[in-house]
């Protein structure tokens, strides 16, 4: 059975779910095509810009490959099957953390969008997205 996409705002912020997932992440890039292979199988996304090959891996993965990891990050996953055509998630999601002053990365995947924080400011971001969740659904 597949999941019905979410497009209006305050469905994907009411339904959002943020769910903290284990693991710390990095944001890498290279221009070593050698070393983008290498890393790709294991990268939890990768994107071609015009500088380089960006990359997310896991903090060990990253470590092992011998990029910089002084910024790890984690990751969480909003649950709601947001609609590549949705308005507004992201936003409300951004700013909901810049009012706290947490620095975000956003990340839209097909199914779901994908937040990633400083790795100390991890649990105060989960909060602040659960209350935002919370007061979409009054």
């Amino acid at each position: 059975m597949t999941k019905q996409s979410v497009k209006d705002t305050q469905a994907m912020l009411s339904g959002m779910t943020p769910v903290l997932v284990a693991g710390e992440f990095v944001f890498c890039v290279t221009s070593d095509e050698d070393v983008a292979r290498l890393a790709g199988p294991d990268a939890l996304a990768w994107f071609r810009e015009q500088e380089g090959i960006s990359l997310i891996l896991s903090r060990g993965r990253a470590a092992e490959l011998g990029f910089n990891c002084d910024a790890p990050m984690r990751r969480i996953v909003l649950e709601v099957f947001s609609s590549l055509e949705g308005v507004g998630l992201t936003a409300a999601v951004a700013s909901a953390l810049a009012a706290r002053s947490i620095p975000c990365n956003m990340v839209a995947a097909y199914h779901h969008d994908h937040v990633f924080v400083p790795v100390a400011m991890a649990d105060l971001a989960l909060e602040i997205l659960l209350k935002l969740q919370e007061t979409s659904s009054a």
